[in-house]
């Protein structure tokens, strides 16, 4: 046979391109890294800077080695009666999860189909946008008001199946109205998620479980990160209708809560409250000490309810880097709505806050006078 007829009657296999390993939904999204360098005093995570609390910590030392060779329990269920007693609810109206983190995933995965539009204020918790692209929804951001509220009626409008609300406001620290909050749960048709991460250093009447006599769609979503102290054990949980936490649990899926965690947030709530309120207590001195602070170099903190303080100034991110490198750490938030540049101060023992306000008069003197952006009139309106 001829060359010729030998390739007139050979075949060319043809090679098909590589597919995409990854889901379409997560192709853009970004890992979260916040490119911190650790230093001497770090004000930039709002947790508990005054320690464990002290049953929790005899127990972090004391646990049997059975309790960690072994599963811990399926869902919690000793944890949340706990929360459950703590909240005022009953442990049907409770679900737990690795950090609230883990709650607000579940959730989105709980109550929205792919393609679903999750709606949200900004500026708020950084993570929400991200969770909803993961689980393959949309999401949409609506500017808050000149006070620093969620505008909930252009957030209704959106026509989204689920909301996601932050009270006290992550970075601002400010509450929503009461009254405003009932008013959108009598319309609005979807899940309403309200983040209570704060919630502990907003005043006694500040908790929102009242609410969940009125509406089966409102979630509660907490942390024992904050107030507890407990940020490395990733302790978060939800509060709403058994019906609703339910279908979360179902999200969520077994053993999110592990054997360690679970033993000392369980110590934390049945033996440490009053050392908690002691600290809730000291943090809203020391924030409250921290705004006249800041107000007597002539800058205008955003009145908070958290155990954080926002302030306006100018360049926040250069003035950021500069308090670094004098060894504190601060948030920097850039182009905040209706503020500018602002800065996030978590509190803790006044040597830190002290340490961290030493720091920003020397970076600011530095720099020169105050910029009219770092002096805004805030309205005070309801903090």
């Amino acid at each position: 046979m001829s060359d010729a007829a030998t390739r007139t009657t050979s075949t060319v296999t043809p090679v098909e391109p590589p597919r995409a390993v990854q889901r379409a939904a997560y192709a853009d999204v970004p890992l979260y890294d916040p490119k911190r360098v650790p230093t001497a005093i770090d004000l930039s995570d709002n947790t508990n800077l005054w320690g464990l609390p002290p049953t929790a910590e005899r127990t972090l030392r004391e646990l049997a080695i059975s309790r960690i060779t072994r599963y811990p329990s399926l869902y919690a269920a000793e944890l949340k009666a706990a929360l459950a007693a703590t909240a005022g609810v009953t442990p049907d109206m409770i679900v737990t999860g690795c950090g609230s983190d883990d709650v607000l995933d579940s959730a989105m995965r709980a109550f929205a189909d792919p393609g679903a539009l999750v709606a949200s204020s900004t500026p708020t918790f950084a993570m929400v946008p991200i969770f909803a692209r993961m689980n393959a929804l949309r999401h949409v951001a609506i500017e808050e008001d000149a006070t620093h509220v969620p505008d909930l009626e252009a957030l209704a409008a959106t026509g989204a199946d689920l909301l996601y609300l932050c009270a006290p406001n992550n970075p601002t620290g400010r509450m929503i109205p009461r009254d405003a909050l009932r008013r959108l749960l009598r319309t609005f048709p979807g899940v309403v998620i309200l983040d209570e991460a704060y919630i502990e250093f907003a005043g006694a009447d500040a908790s929102h479980v009242p609410l969940l006599a009125e509406s089966d769609r409102l979630l509660l979503v907490r942390t024992m990160s904050k107030a507890y102290g407990l940020a490395g054990m990733r302790v978060g949980y939800a509060i709403g209708a058994p019906a609703l936490v339910g279908e979360v649990e179902k999200s969520r899926g077994p053993y999110k809560v592990n054997a360690l965690a679970e033993s000392v947030a369980l110590a934390a709530l049945q033996h440490d409250r009053e050392w908690v309120h002691e600290h809730v207590t000291l943090a809203i001195a020391n924030r409250l000490r921290l705004e006249d602070e800041l107000r007597a170099m002539g800058l205008s903190p955003i009145a908070s309810s958290a155990n954080f303080t926002c302030v306006p100034v100018s360049d926040c991110v250069a003035v950021g880097q500069a308090m670094r490198a004098r060894g504190v750490a601060v948030r920097p938030f850039p182009a905040l709505p209706h503020v500018g540049d602002t800065l996030r101060i978590s509190v803790g023992p006044w040597p830190m806050v002290q340490a961290a306000l030493d720091a920003l008069r020397s970076v600011l003197a530095e720099r020169g006078p105050l910029r009219d952006t770092d002096t805004i009139a805030i309205p005070r309106g309801a903090a």
